[in-house]
């Protein structure tokens, strides 16, 4: 079935012929043997595609794989000279190999002396070349994947001409439906010396680090590059978050974070909010990072860590009928915008920025813009049970309502909460730091789930599973008994039991 069978009708006259005849043409059975259109319009020969994605990155080759490998014809536009978007490149990837090398370092250094003679030391240098080693190859993987799936790439930056025509510099392109999945980039901090800071994607490819680094806003990448830092960069490092608002880490629970803060002081990473920063300047020694109640910072190096923005300026998006705000492009359950035939994914959308869930999201636009054509149902998402980790040492995950949440919305709840935890499992490694927090409703459905461990992705994936499964307390803690025994995951049932039934 088609979502939306009158989906064309309020485009001029010449579009809507073209359309049509496509239409009857696309009907027909052996609509798959057409390859390529041309199609003349306002004078003008220009390419046509059944659907064409904007943005090279996760979001973007999750839609086009799926959309070819139904037989559309599917063309990719990617404006950056680095295809293959920041998760691959400058984000989710190349992070994991500073942490997994920054949990080591932290792990033998909490076992020294209990079974490790000597802590191991990082090497920023080391895991730099580690990481290049699979990023220099992920542009040439991403387009040589497009061509061997037949998936047209064409490079440029993509602008709306009418809600059916991409431009493309001087080439036009004119495309049934159209996904876009262009991402997010730093946002801007309008100050004097903005040019100074670092953006995330150049720290990361930083030779060596220095002793004094300061991260300009207390969000993700600060609190992880910070962690990073702490373990590889020099012995004798100084860390520094400057947080504009009364507490860092926002969309997390203010007494889980307070607590992942006491674990970053003690590795020199000092936390400081309520500080406007006002100014940056180049000193002969370093930066001076000014403040607006007067106080300066002196330190070598100014990392912008105050998050992303959407990457949508260049779209020109008015001329597409698409609607949007600060936060991104507006859709609707089924990844759609004001534009019926335009559809949003990724960071780019007003949502959750989260790599896999712009995986979610390309997969749900594919879907639907298939389901136009008869060829699937209707998919629609939901973001009740998203899972989010932060990878500092110890991690912190979460999923579901913190508890301000749940009290700001009026919900009952029931928690289990325990903090410094002593148990087993984390005495082998030294890990002081260790805590947990489950909300769960009156009649044991899971509201949410926080955890800081060294394990925390494997926890909070169990309890996700519970909430879109509308598995219990009861039952979950009955089928924790038989975890692989001791784990973290097994520590479940320490965790469960006090939100039993009595």
């Amino acid at each position: 079935m088609q979502l939306f069978p009158d989906l064309f009708i309020d485009f001029p006259v010449q579009v809507s012929n073209l359309r049509t005849k496509y239409f009857e043409r696309f009907s027909m059975p052996e609509w798959r043997k057409i390859t390529m259109t041309i199609v003349e319009y306002e004078g003008k020969v220009m390419p046509e595609f059944d659907v064409v994605i904007v943005g090279s990155g996760t979001a973007g080759q999750t839609a086009a794989y799926d959309l070819k490998a139904a037989g559309l014809r599917v063309a990719v536009i990617e404006s950056s000279d680095r295809p293959g978007g920041t998760c691959a490149l400058a984000g989710c990837q190349p992070k994991k190999w500073f942490y997994e090398a920054a949990e080591t370092v932290s792990k033998s250094s909490h076992l020294k002396g209990r079974g490790i003679m000597d802590a191991a030391t990082g090497s920023w240098p080391q895991v730099l070349k580690e990481k290049n080693k699979f990023t220099s190859g992920v542009s040439r993987r991403t387009v040589d994947g497009f061509h061997e799936a037949g998936i047209e790439y064409i490079e440029g930056s993509a602008r709306f001409v009418t809600p059916d025509t991409l431009a493309v510099g001087s080439l036009q392109i004119r495309s049934h439906f159209i996904v876009l999945a262009t991402g997010a980039r730093p946002m801007s901090l309008e100050m004097p010396g903005k040019e100074h800071l670092v953006l995330s994607d150049a720290f990361m490819e930083l030779e060596s680090l220095p002793e004094r680094i300061l991260f300009v806003g207390g969000g993700f990448i600060a609190f992880e590059f910070a962690h990073f830092a702490a373990r590889l960069g020099p012995v004798n490092s100084h860390l520094v978050i400057l947080e504009a608002g009364d507490r860092p880490l926002g969309p997390f629970d203010l007494e889980m974070v307070d607590l992942l803060v006491q674990a970053s002081r003690e590795v020199n990473i000092d936390i400081i909010t309520g500080v406007q920063v006002v100014a940056i300047e180049k000193k002969a020694e370093g930066f001076s990072v000014k403040t607006r109640s007067g106080l300066s910072h002196e330190t070598d190096l100014v990392v912008h860590g105050a998050g992303r923005t959407p990457n949508i300026e260049a779209l020109n998006l008015n001329a597409g009928g698409v609607v949007f705000n600060k936060r991104g492009i507006v859709v609707n359950e089924y990844m759609m915008t004001a534009t019926p035939s335009v559809y949003a994914v990724g960071d780019c959308a007003d949502s959750v920025q989260l790599a896999r869930v712009a995986d979610f999201e390309g997969h749900t636009a594919a879907a639907n813009v298939l389901a136009n054509f008869g060829m699937a149902e209707p998919a629609t998402i939901s973001y009740e049970a998203v899972p989010a980790v932060l990878f500092t040492y110890p991690q912190y995950a979460m999923v579901g309502k913190t508890e301000a949440a749940l009290q700001k919305e009026g919900i009952a709840y029931r928690k289990s909460f325990g903090k410094n935890l002593r148990w087993p499992t984390y005495q082998r490694i030294g890990l002081t730091h260790a805590a947990y927090k489950i909300l769960v409703s009156a009649d044991g459905r899971f509201l949410g789930a926080h955890f800081l461990s060294d394990n925390a992705s494997g926890l909070v994936n169990t309890l996700r599973l519970a909430m879109i499964n509308g598995i219990t307390v009861e039952q979950l803690y009955r089928q924790s008994i038989m975890s692989p025994y001791p784990t973290r995951e097994s520590d479940l049932i320490y965790m469960l039991k006090p939100l039993l039934a009595l």
